[in-house]
């Protein structure tokens, strides 16, 4: 078994990611903000580098917003609510959209997202779809 530090030496992830479907629901029916409609992009950043990253989102009537930076530190991951983008403008809820992710240093990006319109809430978690 390899120890913690030749894992951590090790290169992990992609630069360049895509995830074909987004959608936030425009309600919710659980307390906030622990159980608030959302999409999450989960980024893990393995190497020893910040990540900056740039996130443009893809709408299917309009030109794309973004992109939106953040900045994954070294040895870290960050869980990014689409729902908390705010510059260059908010997400709209209610609208369908899809996003590509790009990252100066290979990361890895897993999408997430709860759906709790309802009382019995929805969890729905897929890896992004590197290049």
């Amino acid at each position: 078994m390899p120890s913690a530090e030749a894992a951590a030496n090790r290169t992990i992830g992609r630069t360049h990611w895509a995830i074909a479907e987004g959608y936030i629901p425009e309600s919710s029916n659980d307390p906030a903000p622990e159980m608030t409609s959302h999409e999450t992009a989960c980024i893990l950043n393995a190497g020893d580098l910040d990540a900056h990253v740039d996130i443009v989102v893809y709408f299917s009537d309009r030109e794309p917003a973004g992109p939106y930076r953040i900045t994954v530190p070294a040895r870290r991951t960050r869980h990014i609510r689409f729902n908390d983008l705010r510059d260059p403008e908010p997400i709209p809820r209610g609208t369908d959209y899809a996003s590509v992710i790009t990252s100066d240093v290979p990361v890895v990006v897993q999408h997430t997202r709860l759906d709790s319109r309802q009382s019995e809430n929805a969890l729905l978690s897929t890896i992004a779809f590197p290049e």
